[in-house]
């Protein structure tokens, strides 16, 4: 069956999109641009295979499509700025495909300006063809959100912004077959600068409500009920809750190295989050010497190591840090996860707990990092020795709260 999509790069982005997709009933082509993140089940895979998704490695597939979407992964380089090198890849290999009339759209987290300054010479030089003229050329944030079952592709407006007029009429007709509503942007620029608004509004926030956990401990006031209260107001205030660090795969930009301006509340955002980590280890610390224990020799159970609840992606979860760092004051570290089998932290293997209640009676501190579902922390409360818990999800009075 010939393919409709293209969908390059098969991570954190480009798995959801292409079971959009094939939902939607679009033949979809998945090529991917290098190791990457994400992961289908047997049965999702099964069901894309049979709904018209077909992973490829010819490239010669990609001049087939009526419409290419690059998700490849834009990581932090070693410069501090964000690594285009996938993204790159999948251009050369796309353009020397490309045919006229293609529609390229690119979904990768990059600085304003990228889609018309590096991708478009880059499919222009690779194909002979012209942006615009020849092919249509787009970029739209992405919006996923693993786990969310609330919002998903079909109830989640998708923002596009074309190099011409044309351009964001021929993505738009793409994403209208996903979504509910379409939101058009003046251009790729303003759609660059929608994603890098949304990551940088989610860290400054994070940033701001972990700085309150630190204030609020130290007043002896419970933050959590204060958020609680906070939340009922019906304008001007969005919960956010704090954390141990800040997981995901959302990377706040602050632009240093790339136009020269530094978003200096971002930057500050950053700071705060970095730091997180640390302050667990502080409590933990204090926590063990107030019942009369060392962090040195303490036998210390980290419960969850994702970065998000009942999923078991890792990226950017605090759990490696404060493990090491526990490791470094001479804790014996073991850790519990129903999504994590094995889980490695400078490529020694921590000791995983079969069974959770004895765990966390023989630890001397239980730290809950994720609150998974499966979770019985009311349970959990009864049988640690120590509970801290930095997500603020037990029972009031049954733990420590960050």
């Amino acid at each position: 069956m010939p393919a409709d999509l293209a969908v390059i790069g098969l991570g954190h982005l480009g798995l959801p999109l292409a079971q959009a997709a094939v939902t939607a009933g679009i033949p979809t082509l998945g090529y991917k641009t290098g190791p990457e993140g994400g992961s289908l089940t047997p049965a999702e895979l099964r069901r894309m295979l049979s709904g018209g998704f077909r992973p490829t490695t010819n490239p010669a597939e990609l001049g087939r499509v009526r419409t290419a979407v690059i998700c490849a992964p834009t990581p932090w380089g070693a410069d501090g700025g964000l690594d285009l090198s996938q993204v790159e890849a999948a251009a050369h290999t796309l353009a020397a495909r490309l045919r006229p009339h293609t529609t390229v759209i690119l979904e990768s987290p990059v600085h304003p300006g990228t889609t018309e300054e590096f991708l478009r010479p880059l499919l222009e030089k690779g194909s002979g063809l012209r942006a615009g003229r020849d092919f249509h050329l787009a970029y739209s944030p992405s919006r996923v959100d693993p786990g969310n079952r609330d919002f998903g592709p079909a109830n989640t407006p998708k923002v596009i912004g074309g190099l011409t007029p044309a351009c964001t009429e021929s993505a738009a007709a793409f994403y209208g077959r996903l979504t509910d509503k379409v939101v058009r942007a003046r251009g790729p620029r303003e759609a660059e600068t929608v994603q890098l608004l949304e990551t940088n509004y989610r860290h400054v926030n994070i940033a701001l409500v972990n700085e309150m956990a630190v204030l609020c401990h130290d007043l002896g006031v419970d933050l959590w009920d204060v958020i609680r209260c906070a939340e009922t107001k019906p304008f001007g205030f969005q919960a956010f809750r704090p954390g141990p660090g800040v997981g995901g795969h959302g990377i706040p930009q602050d632009l240093t190295g790339h136009s020269g301006r530094t978003l200096r509340m971002v930057e500050l955002a950053q700071q705060v989050n970095n730091h997180m980590p640390q302050y667990v280890i502080q409590r933990a610390a204090t926590l063990l010497n107030e019942h009369g224990k060392s962090a040195r020799a303490a036998r210390v159970l980290l419960l969850g190591v994702t970065y998000k609840p009942d999923l078991a992606d890792q990226q950017g979860s605090p759990a490696h840090e404060i493990a090491l760092r526990l490791m470094e004051l001479g804790a014996s570290v073991s850790y519990h996860d129903p999504h994590v089998p094995a889980w490695r932290v400078l490529g020694h293997p921590v000791p995983r707990a079969d069974s959770l209640y004895e765990a966390a009676a023989d630890a001397d501190l239980t730290i809950l990092l994720q609150q998974h579902r499966t979770y019985d922390l009311q349970g959990l409360s009864v049988k640690a020795q120590l509970l801290l818990d930095t997500r603020g999800a037990t029972p009031t009075g049954a733990a420590h709260r960050l």
